[in-house]
């Protein structure tokens, strides 16, 4: 390569590795919605496996959870891809990766925490609230009509049912069994032995210790000592829709933060 060559790319033959980020809570917001889902995030996660001398995709997680399909699908394009351009995942989790924040950090190939992260809670919750007595105190009849007489399974403002109650768990075994499914096979004799599907969390030194992560490492320096120095890292930023930079999605905006601060707290954050 002539001296021309060199001074006009002078990076030509630096690696590179593209950071992306997953933070919020996991959900079907949409495109216009904020949080974690795969719709928000396909072109950015396609984008970070195409960049030029990528040595490697990191992921940074934050995430108390959510969604289990949209773990699963986010999840999911990242190993595709990752498989079809042979390029290493390395996860490394900041305050929480549990649930399907922990299902995200299976993705990678390696999973770095700090030490005061919050891992696991490999399990499935549904959380609601029954209001039928408050209605009935204040003479409210409640009206529902259905085509289905399962229609309204687990309304509100009814009474609770035991056979609602009893298909919901069974829902609840099929998604906790495909959650257990992907963590064992991600994590392969590194979580053997070790009961770790009960639903619990732990400190960053007890999910070393069980196999639920591989060490305790901050992104940079972790990166650098594996990648070199001279590494370059590109954070890959999702570009927002024009409307949101109108203000058109205060609301949701605001939505996304009382939930992420809701699903947070259930870990002292």
């Amino acid at each position: 390569m002539g001296i021309w060559s060199r001074l006009k790319n002078p990076f030509k033959r630096v690696g590179v590795i593209p950071i992306v980020r997953l933070e919020g809570v996991i959900s079907s917001g949409g495109r216009f919605g904020g949080g974690i889902n795969d719709q928000n995030l396909a072109v950015l996660i396609n984008k970070a496996f195409e960049v030029p001398r990528a040595k490697a995709v990191a992921l940074i997680i934050n995430s108390p959870g959510g969604s289990p399909a949209q773990s699963s699908l986010i999840a999911a394009r990242i190993r595709r891809l990752a498989d079809k351009k042979e390029i290493p995942v390395l996860a490394f989790c900041e305050d929480v990766a549990a649930s399907g924040g922990y299902w995200l950090a299976c993705a990678a190939d390696e999973i770095f925490a700090d030490e005061n992260s919050i891992i696991g809670s490999i399990g499935v919750i549904s959380a609601g609230f029954g209001f039928h007595e408050l209605l009935s105190r204040q003479g409210i009849e409640r009206r529902v009509y259905t085509s289905g007489e399962e229609k309204s399974m687990l309304d509100p403002f009814s009474p609770e049912r035991k056979d609602d109650i009893k298909r919901l768990k069974i829902i609840q075994k099929a998604i906790h069994t495909n959650f257990k499914t992907y963590v064992s096979e991600r994590r392969g004799n590194r979580i053997a032995g070790n009961d770790i599907f009960t639903g619990e969390v732990w400190e960053s030194k007890r999910a070393k210790e069980l196999g639920l992560i591989d060490n305790l490492g901050h992104w940079e320096p972790v990166l650098k000592e594996r990648f070199g120095d001279t590494i370059r890292f590109k954070k890959m930023d999702k570009k927002r829709p024009f409307i949101s930079k109108l203000g058109g999605v205060f609301f949701s905006g605001l939505n996304e933060t009382i939930d992420n601060r809701i699903s947070f707290s259930r870990f002292g954050l």
